[in-house]
Protein backbone atom coordinates (compact mmCIF):
# COMPACT_ATOMS: atom_id res chain seq x y z
CA UNK A 1 0.00 0.00 0.00
CA UNK A 2 1.25 3.67 -0.59
CA UNK A 3 3.16 5.24 2.76
CA UNK A 4 1.04 7.75 3.93
CA UNK A 5 4.28 9.48 5.48
CA UNK A 6 5.50 10.24 2.05
CA UNK A 7 5.98 13.93 1.32
CA UNK A 8 3.76 15.52 -1.33
CA UNK A 9 4.75 17.36 -4.13
CA UNK A 10 5.08 21.55 -3.65
CA UNK A 11 2.47 21.45 -6.76
CA UNK A 12 0.30 18.87 -4.67
CA UNK A 13 0.26 21.29 -1.78
CA UNK A 14 -0.65 24.16 -4.51
CA UNK A 15 -3.57 23.09 -5.81
CA UNK A 16 -6.83 23.66 -5.16
CA UNK A 17 -9.56 21.86 -3.61
CA UNK A 18 -11.87 24.17 -5.54
CA UNK A 19 -9.99 23.34 -8.58
CA UNK A 20 -11.92 21.61 -11.19
CA UNK A 21 -10.49 17.60 -11.85
CA UNK A 22 -11.52 15.92 -14.83
CA UNK A 23 -11.91 12.11 -15.19
CA UNK A 24 -12.25 10.68 -18.43
CA UNK A 25 -12.50 6.29 -18.44
CA UNK A 26 -14.21 7.16 -15.19
CA UNK A 27 -17.32 4.19 -15.57
CA UNK A 28 -14.49 1.75 -15.93
CA UNK A 29 -11.83 0.24 -13.10
CA UNK A 30 -9.21 2.59 -12.46
CA UNK A 31 -11.12 5.76 -13.58
CA UNK A 32 -13.27 5.03 -11.02
CA UNK A 33 -10.90 4.32 -8.40
CA UNK A 34 -8.74 7.54 -8.95
CA UNK A 35 -12.14 9.25 -8.95
CA UNK A 36 -12.86 7.75 -5.19
CA UNK A 37 -9.09 8.78 -4.79
CA UNK A 38 -9.73 12.05 -5.03
CA UNK A 39 -13.33 12.68 -3.80
CA UNK A 40 -12.04 11.25 -0.27
CA UNK A 41 -8.62 13.71 -0.52
CA UNK A 42 -11.57 16.17 -0.05
CA UNK A 43 -11.89 17.72 -3.64
CA UNK A 44 -14.93 19.20 -4.44
CA UNK A 45 -15.30 19.58 -7.93
CA UNK A 46 -14.93 16.21 -10.02
CA UNK A 47 -16.40 15.80 -13.34
CA UNK A 48 -16.38 12.01 -14.31
CA UNK A 49 -16.84 11.21 -17.62
CA UNK A 50 -17.11 7.45 -19.30
CA UNK A 51 -18.96 6.93 -22.49
CA UNK A 52 -20.66 3.56 -20.82
CA UNK A 53 -24.47 4.25 -19.18
CA UNK A 54 -24.60 5.94 -15.53
CA UNK A 55 -26.19 2.45 -14.84
CA UNK A 56 -23.25 0.43 -16.06
CA UNK A 57 -20.53 2.22 -14.29
CA UNK A 58 -18.15 0.16 -12.29
CA UNK A 59 -18.23 2.35 -9.05
CA UNK A 60 -20.51 5.46 -8.89
CA UNK A 61 -18.59 8.13 -6.24
CA UNK A 62 -21.47 10.69 -4.14
CA UNK A 63 -21.04 14.02 -5.17
CA UNK A 64 -19.17 13.83 -8.29
CA UNK A 65 -20.56 15.39 -12.22
CA UNK A 66 -21.24 12.06 -13.80
CA UNK A 67 -21.47 12.67 -17.45
CA UNK A 68 -21.69 9.60 -20.31
CA UNK A 69 -20.06 11.12 -23.39
CA UNK A 70 -18.34 9.54 -26.34
CA UNK A 71 -14.94 11.09 -26.32
CA UNK A 72 -14.07 9.86 -29.82
CA UNK A 73 -16.43 12.79 -30.73
CA UNK A 74 -14.22 16.36 -30.42
CA UNK A 75 -17.73 17.87 -29.05
CA UNK A 76 -17.93 15.81 -26.28
CA UNK A 77 -14.09 16.24 -25.41
CA UNK A 78 -14.84 20.02 -25.06
CA UNK A 79 -17.77 19.44 -23.16
CA UNK A 80 -15.82 17.05 -20.72
CA UNK A 81 -12.80 19.77 -20.86
CA UNK A 82 -15.16 22.99 -19.80
CA UNK A 83 -13.15 24.88 -16.99
CA UNK A 84 -10.82 21.70 -16.39
CA UNK A 85 -7.66 22.95 -14.63
CA UNK A 86 -6.39 19.18 -14.08
CA UNK A 87 -7.21 16.30 -16.74
CA UNK A 88 -6.34 12.58 -16.41
CA UNK A 89 -7.32 10.85 -19.66
CA UNK A 90 -7.51 7.19 -19.01
CA UNK A 91 -10.56 6.60 -21.54
CA UNK A 92 -9.87 4.05 -24.09
CA UNK A 93 -11.70 0.88 -25.59
CA UNK A 94 -9.35 -1.71 -23.78
CA UNK A 95 -9.10 -5.01 -21.88
CA UNK A 96 -6.68 -7.98 -21.03
CA UNK A 97 -4.78 -10.25 -23.76
CA UNK A 98 -7.93 -11.76 -24.84
CA UNK A 99 -9.24 -8.89 -26.26
CA UNK A 100 -6.30 -6.50 -26.69
CA UNK A 101 -5.31 -9.38 -29.43
CA UNK A 102 -8.89 -9.70 -31.07
CA UNK A 103 -10.06 -6.20 -31.23
CA UNK A 104 -7.07 -4.52 -32.79
CA UNK A 105 -9.18 -2.07 -34.45
CA UNK A 106 -11.62 -0.74 -31.65
CA UNK A 107 -7.95 -0.69 -28.95
CA UNK A 108 -6.09 1.81 -32.24
CA UNK A 109 -9.43 4.19 -32.59
CA UNK A 110 -8.74 5.24 -28.98
CA UNK A 111 -6.05 7.26 -30.63
CA UNK A 112 -9.31 9.54 -31.48
CA UNK A 113 -9.90 10.14 -27.97
CA UNK A 114 -6.48 11.03 -27.35
CA UNK A 115 -6.22 13.46 -29.75
CA UNK A 116 -9.45 15.39 -29.45
CA UNK A 117 -8.84 15.40 -25.58
CA UNK A 118 -5.33 16.92 -25.92
CA UNK A 119 -6.84 19.42 -27.86
CA UNK A 120 -9.63 20.29 -25.93
CA UNK A 121 -7.55 20.50 -22.65
CA UNK A 122 -5.63 22.89 -23.89
CA UNK A 123 -8.19 25.53 -25.36
CA UNK A 124 -10.11 24.76 -22.49
CA UNK A 125 -6.70 26.60 -20.45
CA UNK A 126 -6.24 23.20 -18.15
CA UNK A 127 -2.79 23.67 -16.42
CA UNK A 128 -1.92 19.81 -16.20
CA UNK A 129 -2.76 16.83 -18.67
CA UNK A 130 -2.18 12.81 -17.33
CA UNK A 131 -2.16 10.31 -20.41
CA UNK A 132 -2.60 6.23 -18.91
CA UNK A 133 -0.40 4.66 -21.14
CA UNK A 134 0.70 1.15 -21.24
CA UNK A 135 3.85 -1.27 -20.87
CA UNK A 136 2.09 -2.53 -24.24
CA UNK A 137 4.18 0.50 -25.77
CA UNK A 138 7.57 -1.88 -24.81
CA UNK A 139 9.62 -3.17 -28.01
CA UNK A 140 8.08 -6.78 -28.14
CA UNK A 141 11.54 -7.98 -29.43
CA UNK A 142 13.14 -7.70 -25.54
CA UNK A 143 10.07 -9.65 -24.29
CA UNK A 144 10.38 -12.88 -25.84
CA UNK A 145 11.87 -14.86 -22.43
CA UNK A 146 9.99 -15.71 -19.36
CA UNK A 147 13.04 -14.60 -17.55
CA UNK A 148 12.81 -11.21 -19.07
CA UNK A 149 15.20 -8.29 -17.60
CA UNK A 150 13.14 -5.41 -16.56
CA UNK A 151 12.02 -3.11 -18.96
CA UNK A 152 13.32 0.29 -18.56
CA UNK A 153 11.66 3.44 -20.34
CA UNK A 154 14.03 4.16 -22.62
CA UNK A 155 13.30 0.36 -24.19
CA UNK A 156 10.43 1.52 -26.02
CA UNK A 157 12.61 2.45 -28.70
CA UNK A 158 13.66 1.38 -31.26
CA UNK A 159 9.69 0.84 -31.53
CA UNK A 160 8.19 -2.35 -32.08
CA UNK A 161 5.22 -2.03 -29.46
CA UNK A 162 2.28 -4.86 -29.39
CA UNK A 163 0.12 -4.67 -32.34
CA UNK A 164 -3.16 -2.10 -32.21
CA UNK A 165 -2.97 -1.90 -28.36
CA UNK A 166 0.80 -0.53 -27.90
CA UNK A 167 1.35 1.83 -31.15
CA UNK A 168 -1.58 3.82 -30.10
CA UNK A 169 -0.47 3.95 -26.76
CA UNK A 170 3.05 5.24 -28.09
CA UNK A 171 1.29 7.52 -30.76
CA UNK A 172 -0.79 9.01 -27.68
CA UNK A 173 3.00 9.07 -25.81
CA UNK A 174 4.32 11.69 -28.58
CA UNK A 175 1.13 13.51 -29.19
CA UNK A 176 1.40 14.73 -25.50
CA UNK A 177 5.06 15.68 -25.73
CA UNK A 178 4.37 17.05 -28.71
CA UNK A 179 1.68 19.16 -26.55
CA UNK A 180 4.32 20.15 -24.33
CA UNK A 181 6.84 21.14 -26.65
CA UNK A 182 4.24 23.09 -29.05
CA UNK A 183 1.72 24.64 -27.13
CA UNK A 184 3.28 24.65 -23.05
CA UNK A 185 0.34 22.09 -22.15
CA UNK A 186 1.88 20.31 -18.93
CA UNK A 187 1.23 16.52 -19.89
CA UNK A 188 2.79 13.18 -17.51
CA UNK A 189 2.54 9.97 -18.68
CA UNK A 190 2.69 6.59 -16.89
CA UNK A 191 3.01 3.34 -18.27
CA UNK A 192 1.03 0.72 -16.26
CA UNK A 193 2.09 -2.41 -16.17
CA UNK A 194 -0.86 -4.97 -15.21
CA UNK A 195 -3.09 -2.83 -12.76
CA UNK A 196 -5.24 -5.40 -10.47
CA UNK A 197 -7.92 -4.82 -7.89
CA UNK A 198 -11.50 -4.87 -6.49
CA UNK A 199 -13.97 -3.09 -8.40
CA UNK A 200 -12.58 -4.27 -11.59
CA UNK A 201 -13.27 -5.87 -14.73
CA UNK A 202 -13.73 -10.01 -13.54
CA UNK A 203 -15.51 -11.38 -16.59
CA UNK A 204 -16.52 -11.01 -20.59
CA UNK A 205 -13.34 -10.89 -22.03
CA UNK A 206 -12.16 -8.13 -20.75
CA UNK A 207 -10.39 -9.03 -17.82
CA UNK A 208 -7.11 -9.34 -16.82
CA UNK A 209 -4.93 -12.00 -15.36
CA UNK A 210 -5.39 -11.51 -11.53
CA UNK A 211 -9.22 -11.31 -12.13
CA UNK A 212 -9.68 -14.41 -14.42
CA UNK A 213 -7.59 -16.71 -12.73
CA UNK A 214 -9.59 -15.65 -9.43
CA UNK A 215 -12.63 -16.59 -10.62
CA UNK A 216 -11.93 -19.76 -12.68
CA UNK A 217 -10.56 -20.50 -9.29
CA UNK A 218 -13.67 -19.78 -7.80
CA UNK A 219 -15.83 -21.48 -10.57
CA UNK A 220 -13.47 -24.44 -9.98
CA UNK A 221 -13.88 -24.79 -6.26
CA UNK A 222 -17.81 -24.23 -6.18
CA UNK A 223 -18.58 -25.98 -8.95
CA UNK A 224 -16.75 -29.17 -7.60
CA UNK A 225 -14.70 -28.96 -10.89
CA UNK A 226 -11.47 -28.93 -9.45
CA UNK A 227 -9.73 -28.16 -12.54
CA UNK A 228 -8.48 -24.94 -14.28
CA UNK A 229 -7.88 -24.13 -17.86
CA UNK A 230 -4.85 -21.77 -17.93
CA UNK A 231 -3.96 -19.89 -21.46
CA UNK A 232 -0.45 -20.79 -22.74
CA UNK A 233 2.18 -23.34 -20.61
CA UNK A 234 1.81 -21.17 -17.73
CA UNK A 235 5.61 -19.83 -17.39
CA UNK A 236 4.74 -16.47 -18.84
CA UNK A 237 6.01 -14.32 -16.57
CA UNK A 238 4.32 -10.62 -15.47
CA UNK A 239 4.38 -8.12 -12.82
CA UNK A 240 1.18 -7.00 -11.34
CA UNK A 241 0.57 -3.69 -9.68
CA UNK A 242 -2.49 -3.15 -7.02
CA UNK A 243 -4.69 -0.42 -7.80
CA UNK A 244 -3.93 1.62 -4.32
CA UNK A 245 -0.56 1.76 -5.89
CA UNK A 246 -1.57 2.94 -9.10
CA UNK A 247 -4.02 5.75 -8.34
CA UNK A 248 -1.92 7.53 -5.60
CA UNK A 249 1.31 6.75 -8.46
CA UNK A 250 -0.91 8.80 -11.07
CA UNK A 251 -1.56 11.86 -7.90
CA UNK A 252 2.50 11.91 -7.47
CA UNK A 253 3.51 11.58 -11.10
CA UNK A 254 1.10 14.47 -12.35
CA UNK A 255 2.17 16.91 -9.65
CA UNK A 256 6.27 16.04 -10.38
CA UNK A 257 7.33 18.59 -12.66
CA UNK A 258 10.31 16.64 -13.46
CA UNK A 259 8.45 14.23 -15.36
CA UNK A 260 6.85 16.83 -17.39
CA UNK A 261 6.22 15.01 -21.19
CA UNK A 262 8.09 12.14 -19.59
CA UNK A 263 7.20 8.47 -20.16
CA UNK A 264 7.23 6.81 -16.14
CA UNK A 265 7.26 3.22 -15.51
CA UNK A 266 4.00 2.61 -13.03
CA UNK A 267 3.93 -1.07 -12.01
CA UNK A 268 5.57 -3.44 -9.19
CA UNK A 269 8.60 -4.96 -10.02
CA UNK A 270 7.46 -8.45 -8.19
CA UNK A 271 8.27 -11.04 -11.12
CA UNK A 272 5.89 -13.92 -11.01
CA UNK A 273 4.97 -16.90 -13.68
CA UNK A 274 1.27 -17.37 -14.54
CA UNK A 275 1.76 -20.51 -12.61
CA UNK A 276 2.84 -18.87 -9.69
CA UNK A 277 0.00 -16.88 -9.72
CA UNK A 278 -2.65 -19.60 -9.92
CA UNK A 279 -0.59 -21.12 -7.14
CA UNK A 280 -1.43 -17.66 -4.84
CA UNK A 281 -4.84 -17.67 -5.93
CA UNK A 282 -5.37 -21.77 -4.76
CA UNK A 283 -3.64 -20.47 -1.61
CA UNK A 284 -6.10 -17.74 -1.20
CA UNK A 285 -8.95 -20.02 -2.12
CA UNK A 286 -8.00 -22.99 0.01
CA UNK A 287 -8.04 -25.14 -2.85
CA UNK A 288 -6.01 -27.15 -5.14
CA UNK A 289 -6.87 -27.61 -8.58
CA UNK A 290 -6.01 -29.75 -11.92
CA UNK A 291 -4.59 -27.45 -14.21
CA UNK A 292 -5.03 -28.00 -17.99
CA UNK A 293 -2.83 -25.56 -20.65
CA UNK A 294 -4.25 -23.87 -23.90
CA UNK A 295 -1.39 -23.58 -25.96
CA UNK A 296 -4.11 -21.74 -28.74
CA UNK A 297 -5.28 -18.95 -26.27
CA UNK A 298 -3.88 -15.37 -26.56
CA UNK A 299 -0.80 -15.21 -24.32
CA UNK A 300 1.38 -12.17 -25.25
CA UNK A 301 4.55 -11.35 -24.93
CA UNK A 302 6.96 -14.58 -22.75
CA UNK A 303 7.92 -12.39 -20.44
CA UNK A 304 7.57 -8.23 -18.85
CA UNK A 305 8.74 -6.64 -15.83
CA UNK A 306 8.75 -2.98 -14.45
CA UNK A 307 12.35 -1.26 -14.17
CA UNK A 308 11.62 1.08 -11.39
CA UNK A 309 14.92 2.92 -10.97
CA UNK A 310 13.42 5.92 -12.49
CA UNK A 311 10.74 6.61 -10.80
CA UNK A 312 12.63 6.13 -7.16
CA UNK A 313 15.22 8.69 -8.21
CA UNK A 314 12.66 11.08 -9.23
CA UNK A 315 9.99 10.54 -6.41
CA UNK A 316 11.66 8.32 -3.79
CA UNK A 317 9.01 5.50 -3.87
CA UNK A 318 7.43 2.97 -5.93
CA UNK A 319 4.41 0.40 -6.27
CA UNK A 320 5.43 -2.16 -3.41
CA UNK A 321 1.65 -4.15 -2.59
CA UNK A 322 3.47 -7.45 -3.01
CA UNK A 323 1.24 -9.51 -4.88
CA UNK A 324 0.04 -12.43 -1.88
CA UNK A 325 -1.34 -8.97 0.02
CA UNK A 326 -3.52 -7.63 -3.09
CA UNK A 327 -4.37 -10.55 -3.92
CA UNK A 328 -6.82 -11.48 -0.87
CA UNK A 329 -9.16 -8.11 -1.06
CA UNK A 330 -9.47 -8.64 -5.09
CA UNK A 331 -10.05 -12.52 -4.52
CA UNK A 332 -12.57 -11.60 -1.64
CA UNK A 333 -14.53 -8.83 -3.94
CA UNK A 334 -14.57 -11.34 -6.76
CA UNK A 335 -15.88 -14.20 -4.92
CA UNK A 336 -18.82 -12.13 -4.01
CA UNK A 337 -19.67 -11.14 -7.51
CA UNK A 338 -19.78 -14.35 -8.58
CA UNK A 339 -22.07 -15.41 -5.28
CA UNK A 340 -23.95 -12.37 -6.91
CA UNK A 341 -24.47 -13.68 -10.11
CA UNK A 342 -25.32 -16.89 -9.15
CA UNK A 343 -28.30 -15.54 -6.78
CA UNK A 344 -29.31 -13.53 -10.01
CA UNK A 345 -28.38 -10.29 -8.05
CA UNK A 346 -26.46 -7.05 -9.73
CA UNK A 347 -22.72 -7.30 -10.13
CA UNK A 348 -19.97 -4.92 -12.17
CA UNK A 349 -20.17 -5.69 -15.53
CA UNK A 350 -18.75 -4.54 -18.97
CA UNK A 351 -20.94 -3.50 -22.26
CA UNK A 352 -22.16 -6.22 -24.31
Amino acid sequence: MPDEQTPVTAATMRRRDSDLIVITGAGGFIGGALTRYFREQGFERIRAVDRKPLPLWYQRVPGVESLCLDLTDPEACRRACEGAVEVYNLAADMGGMGFIERFRIACMRSVLISVHMLEAADRAGAERYFFSSSACAYNTQLQQDPNVRALKESDAYPAMAERGYGWEKLYSEMLCQEYTAERGLKTFIARFHNVYGPWGTWDGGREKAPAAICRKVIEARETGQRRITIWGDGQQTRSFMYIDDCVYGIDRIMHCDRLLATPTNLGSSELVTINELVSIVEAIAGVKLEREYDPTAPRGVAGRNSDNTFIRSVLGWEPSTPLREGLVPTFRWIEQQWRDRRAGRPTVRDLP
